[in-house]
């Protein structure tokens, strides 16, 4: 087992659904999709922590294996605590060479709050 191994855990997908409402209009509906392994790492750094007082998201590093392609937009909720992320990059932008030993895919994402 890998030390990458050893900070995995279990996040699943988020699917946004719409249910028709009372009014006749639409009311998104999330459900969970399909289980996958990662490892988030919140954003520490001087300037995030500056976009935070200033009333941005929390940024995190989101870390898969290659076999994982998170895009733009996904939402993925952590198992372990039910924090919700939304991803803000591309998946195909950092990943480890296929020749590489060490199997891993990069994005970054922010904290999110599913849309009522």
């Amino acid at each position: 087992m890998s030390l990458l191994d050893n900070v995995m855990e279990p996040f699943v997908y988020m699917l946004k659904q719409s249910d028709k409402d009372a009014h006749g209009g639409y009311k998104p509906k999330w459900t969970e999709g399909e289980k996958l392994l990662a490892a988030a790492v919140k954003d520490s750094s001087t300037s995030a922590r500056v976009g935070v007082v200033q009333g941005l998201t929390s940024l995190y590093t989101i870390t898969t294996r290659r076999a994982v392609n998170l895009k733009n937009h996904t939402v993925i909720k952590r198992l372990s605590d039910g924090k919700v992320f939304r991803i803000t990059s591309d998946g195909d932008d950092k990943a480890t060479p296929r020749t590489a030993t060490l199997d891993m895919r990069i994005v970054t994402a922010e904290e999110y709050t599913l849309p009522e």
